[in-house]
């Protein structure tokens, strides 16, 4: 590694990182008129971002950065795909790691992985299920598309709050810092599916100013120290169809997707570390049931 990358890697353990990413929150969601349509044009120009995809193409429509940044695409652009045994990309980015969930360890980076039951909340009924499970963690550019969506029908059970750092969650961060994605603050939701267990994990980063999701609004930032669990039966049940939008980012990061074993035959093989994603194209096969 560089003597920048080094310098990168250790200016993130001093940066007071909650601070910073709040103040960025608060600027991202201004309405500052010109001044904000032209942070929007230099965004777009330093990160290459595709505005044709994006149903309003004018920077100038978006009120503030978090408007743009949350920004919906053209209908069509993403097609879902059809295939009742194969699941959906749940989001635009790039894969990070993917493959089995070994003696509870997921695959961070080479040489770093974590443990199952911290990315859960420490939650035992919820780390149980995916035991010998299968993992697949996608990193979300600045520049991509930062809405969540379902890669198959689903049912919530549950949602987590883990409070956490921000390191950013960048390929070289990943690389270098251990624990990443379960030292992070971080979203959690279990979903009941008709082949098994999923579960979405929403990392949190550096200036991401916020988490949400479409059942219960903003999780993120909170002033909330303490893991926070709602539970969700009955009258409170929500299901979400295979392509649903479930939550966004404000500002990127990274999906972490965890679902049970024997549930997926495999990803699809094209799918590796650094391959771009694209919401709704093929993700994994599910397994035929016995």
């Amino acid at each position: 590694m560089s003597i920048t990358d080094n310098l990168k890697i250790a200016g993130q353990y001093c940066l007071p990182k909650h601070a910073v990413s709040r103040l960025v929150g608060k600027l991202a969601a201004a309405e500052a008129g010109k001044l904000t349509t032209r942070v929007i044009e230099a965004f777009i120009k330093q990160y290459q971002v595709d505005m044709s995809e994006a149903l309003h193409e004018s920077p100038a429509h978006y009120p503030s950065f978090n408007a743009f940044f949350t920004r919906e695409l053209k209908p069509g652009i993403r097609p879902l795909v059809e295939d009742a045994m194969t699941l959906a990309l749940p989001v635009d980015g790039t894969v990070s790691q993917l493959g089995p969930i070994q003696q509870g360890r997921i695959i961070q980076a080479k040489g770093h992985d974590y443990s199952a039951r911290e990315l859960l909340g420490g939650f035992e009924d919820l780390v149980a299920p995916f035991k010998d499970g299968d993992f697949a963690t996608i990193y979300l550019a600045p520049k991509d598309y930062h809405r969540i969506h379902m890669p198959l029908d689903g049912v919530l059970e549950s949602m987590v709050f883990v409070p956490g750092d921000l390191f950013s969650v960048n390929p070289l961060t990943a690389e270098n810092v251990p624990n990443l994605f379960a030292r992070n603050e971080r979203v959690v939701a279990t979903f009941r599916t008709p082949h098994g267990p999923m579960a979405l994990v929403l990392v949190g980063a550096t200036i991401v100013a916020s988490i949400e999701t479409i059942w219960a609004g903003n999780i993120a930032p909170t002033r909330q120290k303490e893991v926070v669990r709602w539970d969700y039966s009955g009258d409170e049940a929500i299901t979400l169809q295979k392509g649903a939008e479930m939550g966004l980012f404000k500002l990127g990061s990274t999906v972490v997707c965890l679902f049970g074993p024997g549930m997926l035959a495999g990803f699809e093989p094209h799918l590796a570390n650094g391959v771009t994603t694209r919401m709704g194209q093929p993700f994994a096969k599910l397994a035929a049931k016995p």
